[in-house]
C-alpha cells in the first residue's frame, strides 16, 4: 500500500505563510532569545545584511540576517523565514517550530 499523505488544511497552510514572513528580529523576541547588533560588522554581499550575537535555550549563535534570510556562521547552515530559524535554534521538526511559533505569535 502506498504512503498516504494527511491533507493540510488551507488555513494551517496560510497559518504557516504568515509565520514564514514573520520579520526575524520579531520571532527571536518572540522566542526569548538575546539578539544583540554587531555594530562594527561591515557587510560584503548585501549592505542589507546585519550580524547578531544571539542567545537561547542555553546556547550561542552568530547570524547573519538579511531581511527573511539567515546564515549560522558557526554551524555553516542557513534558511529563509522565522519556521527555518526556529527549528534551527532548538532542533526540532516543522511541526513542533510551527507549534512553538504559533503559540507565541
Amino acid at each position: 500500500m502506498a504512503d498516504q499523505k494527511r491533507a493540510v488544511s488551507p488555513a494551517r497552510v496560510l497559518r504557516a505563510n504568515t509565520l514564514r514572513a514573520l520579520p526575524l528580529l520579531k520571532a527571536l523576541d518572540a522566542l526569548g532569545a538575546y539578539a544583540k547588533e554587531d555594530r562594527s560588522f561591515v557587510p560584503t554581499a548585501s549592505k542589507r545584511t546585519h550580524r547578531y550575537h544571539v542567545s537561547v535555550n542555553n546556547r550561542d549563535y552568530e547570524l547573519l540576517i538579511c531581511e527573511q534570510k539567515w546564515f549560522d556562521t558557526r554551524a555553516n547552515k542557513g534558511g529563509g523565514g522565522a519556521i527555518d530559524l526556529t527549528m534551527h535554534l532548538f532542533s526540532e521538526s516543522f511541526s513542533r517550530a510551527f507549534g512553538r511559533l504559533d503559540k507565541l505569535v
